[in-house]
């Protein structure tokens, strides 16, 4: 049986596919519970909230699953150039931008800063949570964290770019580790080189990640159909983590406006962008995202909050131009726009093969 593998061993689900967590407030409790009551894995991506709301959200999904399911935050980069912008850099970011607010005939913000939430406290609230899966990007925490967590009863999952990220995983304590190949969306998972941009295609880096580490490994970019998965596993993944697919459907928390970029009836490209928030994203192209091919940005949050004012009058004129269309390059045109069908869909057409 193709679904009996040592992720859905581990994790004691029927079927070894998982929904990518979305940071930036578009996971769902209802998005998770979907998939994890079908046998499937939810997460939820928790990097924009506050301890109490972790709190809240872990309850929520419990009342709707009593499945298995991941909460997932962002580790803090040991090297955080956010610890080194400097008033003088912020000043050089805001020369390139000023253009754009003249335009709108807005004030420049005369600073910068965000008040994003504290990840101590953040892990502290997904310990209390006791969640069955604690998932990680940018990095693997402290091992006394792993400890505590493994203690609540959690299984970790630590996020990979690089063959050398895996083993780092690994090393640190993880149970499992995702593969994530070029084409993956959303926010790149890179922490020991973040300033990269090339990276290898999932089905380069997981055959390379499969003869470094000896922990389960989950394929993770550019899964879009059964056939995608079933060559995964031929491929020898364990496991398979899709996210634009799931993106896309109405359950999750994107917008509209977004989930019909997703739904494109023509083919679009995707490329890797640190405008939008100051680290590496894969996007949707689009002429914003071209003419700042190389304008230097403050690193991340600074940079969204930065643009926040501007992106909001934007929105309010009705122009989408400063919106992240988070999106990872699909391998066909999306069908499914119900969470429950895309999910039946996959396990019904892999059962057939």
């Amino acid at each position: 049986m193709w679904n009996k593998t040592k992720v859905s061993e581990l994790l004691s689900i029927e079927y070894p596919i998982i929904q990518g967590p979305f940071g930036g407030r578009f996971s769902t409790a209802k998005l998770v519970s979907t998939v994890s009551n079908l046998g499937g894995m939810g997460s939820f991506g928790l990097n924009a909230y506050q301890p109490e709301e972790i709190l809240e959200v872990s309850k929520e999904i419990k009342k709707r699953t009593d499945k298995p399911y991941a909460l997932n935050l962002w580790v803090p980069l040991k090297n955080d150039p956010v610890k080194t912008f400097t008033n003088e850099d912020f000043e050089e970011v805001k020369k390139q931008f000023l253009p754009l607010f003249k335009a709108e005939k807005m004030e420049e913000p005369a600073t910068v800063s965000s008040s994003g939430p504290d990840y101590d406290y953040q892990i502290e609230a997904v310990i209390q949570s006791k969640p069955p899966v604690a998932s990680f990007i940018f990095g693997i925490p402290d091992s006394d964290v792993l400890e505590e967590l493994k203690k609540g009863g959690s299984k970790i999952i630590g996020t990979a770019t690089t063959v050398e990220e895996a083993q780092y995983i690994e090393e640190r304590g993880a149970d499992l580790v995702v593969a994530t190949g070029n084409a993956a969306g959303g926010h790149r998972a890179a922490f020991l080189n973040p300033e990269a941009t090339s990276f290898l295609e999932t089905q380069d880096l997981l055959p390379k990640t499969l003869e470094k580490v000896k922990i389960p490994v989950i394929a993770a970019g550019g899964i879009t159909t059964s056939k995608d998965i079933k060559k995964m596993f031929a491929l020898g993944a364990s496991g398979v983590q899709l996210g634009t697919v799931f993106l896309a459907t109405e359950e999750s928390g994107a917008s509209g406006v977004h989930k019909n970029r997703l739904f494109s009836k023509t083919e679009y490209k995707t490329t890797l962008t640190k405008v939008f928030t100051g680290r590496y994203g894969r996007v949707i192209k689009s002429p914003f995202v071209a003419d700042n091919v190389n304008t230097k940005v403050a690193p991340y949050p600074l940079q969204s909050s930065f643009l926040a004012p501007l992106r909001k009058k934007y929105a309010e004129n009705g122009k989408m131009d400063l919106m992240a269309f988070w999106a990872g390059q699909p391998t066909e045109i999306l069908r499914h726009k119900s969470a429950g069908e895309l999910f039946s869909s996959l396990v019904d057409e892999l059962n057939v093969s």
